[in-house]
């Protein structure tokens, strides 16, 4: 973009908001250029940083007049490209909106600006006996409205649900500032659903100002069982009988060896290092309720080839597997000098053998891949581990990272179950739909954008990519592996 043009813009903008908040040099940009996945990365023209939401209008209504994208930023946690900058276009952060509004503790609902901290929610919520129930691995530091955006889940989303399934309302503003309000504070609404729609749309949509989330009662009790296994295949296969049992944990996670010993080496949550894979399998509820699931769940793992069950013995050993489990990503992080965290949702059927598969994609790759996944919802979190400095070892963890993602299509999942597709999965969403969805997915985006100004070029492609790309004849049953046909 031309420096006038650039000019322009700030004289603009600088009307309702302060020099201080409009970043322009490249040092100040910088923080800016990616999200959690620094392997793409790109420089706006200019980062604004508002307030008020009066001042939110002004800079999408500049925009909107000055034909200029826009892309919105919570947290920068995300996982799939989602928050990654146009090189022509602004960043709206809302990093300043980081208010809880209102805790109503006789109707369990939280009212939060879109800056919230995951986990600030519960922390406020605590004292009155309540919660929130998505906790996404990032809780710490994930903002609620990256979690809407990208419909975020978490450890206990297999029992509690994702992002979508705990919020009722959301108030957000059209890319030409104009104000909109979506779901209500009763149980249903008339109408299409538009929550669902615009709960992990992206920032394709509009900008969010406000959510009233869900709160749940903290139960009264909660144990946890790990459970050992000496082969992944065992684990998987176990996971698909715990919920054939017809019980419904709070938390089903899976971690394999090399995932195990970075975690461990980490945390000191007292993993079995030498265990192929392990469960972590919470049970909450009444005191009765949860020790007869013990009993249960203790006779399905033995069945199920475990090696060794225990039980977590207090409420600090309780958290401390949990603490292994949720600082999985970075322990990994220590393994090798970068890492590509794929997404992607299988039936809870196939995952030994899809793990099965993995292993053997990783081997004909030469990239050592880690498994840390929601095992419940048969929700895969592989870590390929590789070296960015090693010329082509992107490009290569790239590509097992879509074999892996098509491989899930191959037996009836999905490409993504919680990051979102950004600009990392793009590609692959033309394995997933037909020309014909893809055609829906852009006129919805044109009746909430026309001018497809909010977050360009991300989550769904363009038709000619995906014929460019020759990938959508594998929706149809023409698999991409031939090994996949086995399943």
């Amino acid at each position: 973009m031309p420096s006038e043009h650039l000019k322009s813009l700030l004289s603009r903008l600088s009307r309702h908001l302060d020099k201080s908040q409009l970043l322009t040099s490249d040092e100040a940009l910088a923080p800016y250029e990616c999200d959690g996945l620094s392997a793409y990365r790109q420089r706006p023209l200019l980062v604004a940083l508002p307030d008020t939401i009066e001042q939110i209008q002004a800079t999408l209504r500049t925009c909107y007049d000055m034909d200029i994208p826009v892309v919105t930023r919570g947290a920068g946690t995300g996982l799939s490209g989602g928050a990654l900058p146009c090189k022509d276009g602004v960043v709206l952060s809302l990093a300043k909106f980081n208010k809880i509004l209102d805790i109503d503790t006789q109707n369990r609902t939280a009212r939060v600006q879109p800056g919230v901290r995951n986990l600030a929610i519960t922390e406020a919520a605590t004292p009155y006996g309540l919660y929130y129930a998505p906790d996404p691995s990032s809780q710490i530091a994930c903002s609620i409205g990256g979690n809407v955006a990208e419909n975020a889940g978490g450890i206990h989303c297999l029992k509690y649900g994702l992002t979508v399934h705990n919020i009722l309302s959301i108030e957000l503003l059209t890319i030409d500032g104009e104000p909109l309000s979506v779901g209500t504070q009763a149980l249903d609404h008339p109408g299409f659903d538009l929550l669902a729609l615009l709960t992990g749309s992206e920032g394709m949509l509009g900008v969010i100002i406000e959510i009233t989330v869900k709160l749940l009662p903290k139960p009264e009790i909660a144990r946890v069982l790990m459970a050992s296994f000496d082969g992944v295949e065992r684990a998987g296969d176990a996971v698909a009988a715990i919920i054939g049992s017809g019980i419904i944990p709070g938390g089903l996670e899976m971690m394999d060896n090399p995932a195990i010993r970075a975690a461990e080496d980490f945390v000191h949550a007292g993993y079995p290092v030498d265990a192929s894979a392990i469960l972590l399998c919470e049970l909450d509820g009444t005191a009765s309720e949860v020790e007869g699931q013990i009993k249960t769940v203790r006779h399905v793992l033995a069945e199920n080839g475990a090696t060794e069950v225990r039980i977590a013995g207090d409420e600090q050993e309780r958290m401390a597997f949990w603490a292994g489990r949720k600082a999985a990503f970075p322990a990994v992080g220590r393994l090798a000098p970068d890492y590509y965290c794929m997404d992607g949702t299988i039936p809870r059927k196939h995952l030994g053998r899809v793990l099965k598969h993995i292993d053997k994609l990783s081997r004909e790759y030469g990239l050592p891949v880690a498994n840390v996944f929601h095992a419940g919802d048969g929700n895969l979190h592989p870590l390929i581990l590789y070296d960015a400095n090693q010329q082509g070892q992107l490009r290569l963890a790239e590509k097992l990272g879509a074999q892996i993602l098509e491989l899930c299509v191959a037996v009836g999942g999905t490409i993504t179950g919680e990051h979102g597709v950004g600009m990392e999965k793009i590609d692959q969403m033309c394995v997933q739909f037909q020309a014909t969805e893809l055609a829906q997915f852009h006129a919805v985006k044109d009746a909430f954008d026309p001018k497809r100004l909010l977050n360009p070029g991300k989550a769904v492609p363009e038709l000619h990519r995906c014929a460019e790309l020759g990938a959508m004849h594998v929706h149809h049953g023409q698999l991409p592996h031939p090994e996949i046909e086995r399943f």
